[in-house]
């Protein structure tokens, strides 16, 4: 156990994340969760239940019980899954009973070394930087005097075990039309990615004509063959191999909580997460007819806000995290939230991010329009025009965010590619913006990781803009 200020424990965009066995101990999680514990009572009190579930990461399921036990040990009931499920069916739980709020264990895209602990409040979405900040502030005290951590047996009659799943693929059914995607003779092939999602797609579309072929759908911690189970085109290759063999019609991905979504269309092509969300904004604007406010991070598309004024509805920007993105959804009764890692929240579900209920929503697009998803983003650049993206990320040595803040503090092109720089902003991170699109960098909040973004409406600047971005950072690879 380390002093008070040796603090390992830190809330990034989205929970608290380390590396099992260094820093994610059971010592460690214990401590979290006594912070946890003491906000939930402060803030609700202990009248309410709160809701724990867990990934399929490695020992997810023990650490899951870890923090059940101190729930129950600090006076609260828990409901604990049963079973690894997506995060979306935690707050989806969270909401069905009334709790106070819910603990998923995960570490959702990082690679198989992690494991994490996501805090959702009573509205089933991610912690604000408010509750973050009070969570973290209790960390100190309990990591000085353990004494203070509470803990129940495991068999204690104020933990009961529930099954997360049929409650959430009900509530899916409820949003989207499922009768007519079964009924659509589609082709589907689902990539879980080794993680929580497995089997879902399967569940919720059989008994009809449409078919779906799962791969990766087994428990393996290791996540073979992928740095990490995030649904991006470096991570797909097997899946998009498939995909292109033919005999598909979409292909949806998931990460390893199921609450991103990756989409490959028929010919085995990524469709990068920023078409994927200008796609979701089409198809619920303009093929469903519905109307309400957008709400997007800073890395997520310019097609987002054509789109809007094509349609006539706000558009709204925040920086990255559905920390930020759900309480603003919330506050303006958002239609749909989305960031550029593939998350995507909406209106009438959670204020959270939903993968699977994202991948229903591009299958039901493509079962009511009959078109698959190549000739959907043809459709869609007949309004917004081509826009093209990509990410860079570099590993950095532990200890270096510090030196590359610094340098990304210090820097003030006059051009990116040959491009004047029109204007500056650091809503989150580091972005430039020039005539044809806009250059990103952020670091991390969850490991020693550099990201550099861009979008532009010229696919031939985007090497050029990605490497003046190295060079702008001083990484190369």
């Amino acid at each position: 156990m380390v002093g008070m200020t040796e603090n390992p424990i830190k809330f990034g965009t989205d929970g608290w994340r380390a590396i099992i066995g260094d820093t994610f101990t059971f010592d460690n999680v214990r401590a979290c969760i006594q912070a946890v514990a003491g906000h939930f009572a402060d803030t609700y009190g202990k009248e309410k239940p709160v809701i724990v579930a867990y990934d399929t990461r490695f020992l997810s399921d023990e650490f899951a019980m870890t923090a059940a036990r101190v729930l129950a040990g600090n006076g609260f009931t828990v409901q604990l899954g049963d079973r690894p499920v997506p995060t979306p069916a935690l707050s989806y739980r969270i909401i069905e009973a009334g709790a106070c709020g819910g603990v998923m264990v995960t570490s959702s895209h990082n690679p198989f070394r992690w494991n994490g602990i996501k805090v959702k409040p009573h509205y089933g979405g991610s912690a604000s930087p408010e509750v973050v900040a009070d969570i973290e502030r209790r960390v100190p005290a309990i990591l000085e005097r353990p004494e203070l951590i509470r803990i129940a047996p495991a068999d204690s009659e104020a933990i009961t075990t529930f099954n997360p799943v049929p409650g959430y693929l009900a509530a899916l059914e409820r949003q989207v039309d499922i009768r007519r995607i079964r009924a659509a003779g589609l082709r589907v092939a689902v990539d879980p990615m080794y993680g929580a999602g497995a089997g879902l797609f399967t569940q919720l579309l059989s008994g009809g004509s449409t078919t779906v072929t799962e791969v990766h759908h087994e428990r393996n911690p290791l996540f073979p063959g992928i740095r990490a189970p995030e649904p991006i085109e470096s991570n797909l290759g097997e899946f998009m191999l498939l995909m292109a063999g033919g005999g598909f019609d979409i292909g949806i991905a998931n990460d390893g909580d199921a609450d991103r979504v990756g989409l490959v269309d028929e010919t085995g092509a990524y469709v990068d997460q920023l078409r994927t969300f200008a796609l979701l904004v089409n198809y619920l604007l303009g093929e469903r007819g519905l109307r309400g406010p957008i709400v997007r991070s800073v890395t997520t598309t310019n097609m987002a806000n054509i789109l809007a004024d094509h349609y006539g509805v706000k558009c709204f920007e925040t920086p990255v995290g559905f920390k930020h993105i759900g309480p603003l959804m919330m506050s303006e009764d958002a239609l749909i939230g989305g960031e550029e890692s593939g998350g995507y929240g909406f209106r009438g579900h959670l204020p959270e991010r939903d993968g699977v209920l994202a991948g229903l929503f591009l299958l039901d697009y493509v079962a009511a329009t009959g078109k698959r998803p190549s000739a959907l983003l043809e459709e869609m650049f007949a309004i917004t025009g081509p826009h093209f993206y990509e990410r860079l990320d570099f590993d950095l040595e532990p200890g270096a965010n510090a030196a590359v803040k610094a340098t990304l503090d210090a820097a003030n092109p006059a051009e990116i590619a040959g491009r004047p720089v029109i204007r500056a902003d650091r809503t989150d991170g580091w972005r430039f913006f020039i005539d044809e699109g806009w250059l990103l960098f952020r670091l991390s909040g969850t490991e020693p990781l550099l990201r550099i973004y861009t979008e532009v409406r010229d696919r031939a600047l985007v090497r050029d803009v990605l490497d003046a971005g190295k060079a702008i950072a001083g990484v190369s690879r």
